[in-house]
């Protein structure tokens, strides 16, 4: 897990747009930025980042954490890491695919689906998660 330095604190937002790099390469130094606060805030290295895979960080309150997940297509998410249903930080370490042409997580214990673009619970319309806003930084 990526350990982060600032002190901010943040809510995910509703909704959040993938990011992709524009010209689909990422620079060796390039940094994944969430938006927290009105703030962009570097959380780890863009090279951290393996299509299909997730990478959990730490968030500035050094409570919560993020999912970041980078798609086969280079498109950038980031999600609450808490399952909501076992309370576990373990959606970074699930299974990711699409459903209806909509990326997705599975947790990794009890495999309930997580919209990784709305957070929406695609197994249980009263679940969720929070979604962040990320881009890839040179």
């Amino acid at each position: 897990m990526t350990t982060m330095t600032d002190t901010t604190t943040a809510a995910p937002t509703a909704a959040a747009t993938p990011a992709a790099p524009a010209n689909g390469a990422t620079p060796a130094d390039a940094g994944v930025q969430l938006h927290l606060d009105g703030a962009w805030l570097t959380v780890c290295a863009a090279a951290r980042l393996t299509p299909g895979r997730g990478v959990a960080v730490l968030l500035p309150d050094g409570r919560r954490q993020a999912a970041l997940f980078l798609d086969r297509a280079g498109r950038l998410y980031a999600i609450d890491n808490r399952d909501p249903f076992t309370g576990a930080a373990v959606l970074s370490r699930g299974l990711v695919g699409s459903a209806d042409g909509r990326p997705f997580v599975a947790s990794p214990l009890l495999k309930q689906r997580f919209d990784l673009e709305t957070g929406r619970c695609l197994d249980d319309d009263e679940a969720g998660v929070g979604v962040y806003e990320a881009r890839v930084s040179a």
